[in-house]
Parts: structure tokens; sequence; C-alpha cells
């Protein structure tokens, strides 16, 4: 593991708030969508939410024996927690259409084996995205206001440099001047938080693989900015589709 991973684990098993709610925030709508996946109309949205704070508690209980050297990423790891906490829930509610009782099964380190859940692209490519989503945030509370909103309105709104210029009474060349020392700042975080959750090379390496180059050229800007956009734009759907799902 590298430095960052291996102090983000160390700060779960201190039992450090700050890192707890910053992996619940960044990976709680991907263990939600596969939850709701899974339970294929037979649980309700409530039902989801109640589950993926299992999820985290279960992954609480566990954390002092997570082994990455056993074979499964972080995120293969908490799916196969999530995959339980679902398993366990749907067996309760079986017990009790028989009318008997039935303990839940304990979660042992055999869930920590690579072979613990079936993961397929769609989660790791969600789980990607979930990354993604956290270095934007992290870039948007570290930025000065006006340089995030250049980075907004030019590469997450799609609007002209000339409008984005016109609209903040500013010159094209500091958008352009702005727009870089963002994408730049922005190109640092995700090196980092790639780092922070990732235990194996292929982790390490999905940046590139997903269009998002962090050694800059002018080629590769034009590619960031377009993946960065249609990234955040599927995370703000995730957002908006869970709030729709929790209105009465």
């Amino acid at each position: 593991m590298n430095t960052l991973t291996t102090s983000f684990v160390a700060r779960l098993k201190r039992n450090d708030e700050a890192a707890w709610f910053e992996l619940w925030q960044t990976f709680g709508p991907v263990i939600r969508a596969q939850l709701m996946k899974w339970g294929k109309g037979r649980i309700g949205s409530q039902t989801v939410q109640d589950l993926s704070q299992e999820t985290m508690a279960a992954l609480s209980d566990s954390i002092d024996r997570y082994d990455p050297t056993r074979g499964a990423r972080f995120s293969t790891w908490l799916l196969a927690i999530a995959k339980h906490v679902l398993g366990d829930e749907m067996d309760r509610r079986n017990a009790q259409k028989r009318g008997s009782g039935r303990k839940g099964a304990d979660f042992d380190d055999a869930w920590m084996a690579s072979s613990g859940a079936s993961v397929d692209e769609n989660y790791e490519a969600a789980v990607f995205r979930a990354k993604v989503e956290a270095a934007i945030r992290l870039v948007e509370k570290e930025c000065e206001f006006m340089d995030f909103s250049i980075y907004r309105m030019r590469v997450l709104d799609g609007q002209p440099g000339k409008g984005v210029a016109a609209a903040l009474g500013i010159s094209e060349p500091t958008v352009s001047r702005r727009l870089a020392k963002v994408r730049d700042m922005l190109r640092m975080r995700l090196k980092e938080v790639i780092a922070t959750y990732s235990f194996t090379p292929e982790e390490e390496d999905e940046a590139e693989r997903n269009g998002l180059g962090l050694n800059p050229s002018k080629t590769d800007d034009v590619l960031f900015d377009e993946s960065i956009a249609e990234i955040y734009h599927r995370q703000t759907e995730l957002r908006r589709q869970e709030q729709a799902n929790l209105r009465p």
C-alpha cells in the first residue's frame, strides 16, 4: 500500500470521525445504488438507506481485520459487506414469514477474499466516479470562489470562454489562466484521492484508462475537462435520483 492509503486505513481504525464521514460521503451513493439493484424492487429506498448505514457499521466492526494483502480491493471488500448485510436482511424477512427466529450470520474474515463478492465493471466504474466527485469537492472547498465559478461555468456547465468572460466582466485570457489553475489543482487532488482509496496497481492507473490524464498536455486538457464534466453530471443525477426516491 502507498502512504496515503495506509494513513487512511489507520484513521478508520482509530475511529476518526472525519475519515468515516469522508468514506460515507464518497461511497455511500455507490453502495445504495448497488443495494437497490440487488433488491430488485423487494426493498424500498428507506430500507436501502438503513442497509447502507448497517454496511458502514459492519465495516467499522471489522476494520481492524482488514488486510489488503489477501487479495481484495477496498471497494470490493465494501461491496462484500453490503452483500452480506442485504442477504442477512432478506433471510430475516423470510424467517419472519415462516414465523421463526433467525440470528444474523457473522461477518468473518472469509469475506475479505476477492471472491467474496461478484464485482462487475459497472460497479468499479461507479466507484471511480465517486473518487472523481470527491476530488471535485475538495477543489471547490480549496479554490477561490471566482476561480471555481469559472471552472464550473466553463467546464461543468459547458459555456464558451467568451460568454464566461462577459458574464464575469473579465478578459478571455483571464478565464483561460484561472481555468488552468483549477484544472491543475484538480489533477493534484485526483491523484491524492485515487491513492488514498487504491490498493492495487490497476486502481492507481484507472485515471488514465478513463481519459483523465494526470500528466498535462494541451490535448489531454480537452479530454480531461470533457471526462470531468461527464462524471460530474452523472454523479449529480445519481444524487438527484436518490433524493427523489426518498420523498414521500
